[in-house]
């Protein structure tokens, strides 16, 4: 298996982009558009465990409703591209607001419609004691 094939790394670092910036300027549509339109999707969150990409979609048009995600910058980033057809995108990041520190996991897969996140997973790293 070959791995981060710079063609294949490429694209999946677009549609990553694409994703972080939908994220952080609430727009839920894109959002749904890159998690893979299926039952199997799977989407772990801080306070929530979706199952499905309807789930995820109503849990998206909740939140846009609230306002969106809450600002973030990224701090360390990890992509991967294993062969042609499966990356896993891993980032750290800190809340400016709250000086929270995240973390954030994709599973993408290569589908006739693009790439498409198949499994996430979104949590808060707690403070030290």
């Amino acid at each position: 298996m070959q791995i981060n094939l710079p063609e294949v790394h490429r694209e999946l670092t677009e549609a990553f982009e694409r994703y972080e910036a939908a994220l952080v300027s609430n727009q839920p549509q894109i959002l749904n558009e890159l998690f893979w339109d299926s039952p199997h999707t799977i989407r772990y969150g801080n306070a929530e465990n979706l199952y499905g990409h309807a789930e995820i979609a109503a849990y998206r048009a909740a939140r846009a409703a609230q306002g969106g995600a809450p600002a973030r910058d990224t701090i360390r980033s990890v992509l991967t591209t294993y062969g042609r057809e499966l990356g896993t995108t891993n980032i750290e990041y800190v809340m400016p607001n709250s000086k929270k520190k995240g973390r954030q996991s994709q599973t993408w897969m290569r589908t006739e419609q693009g790439w498409r996140i198949v499994a996430a997973h979104v949590s808060i790293i707690a403070a030290a004691d």
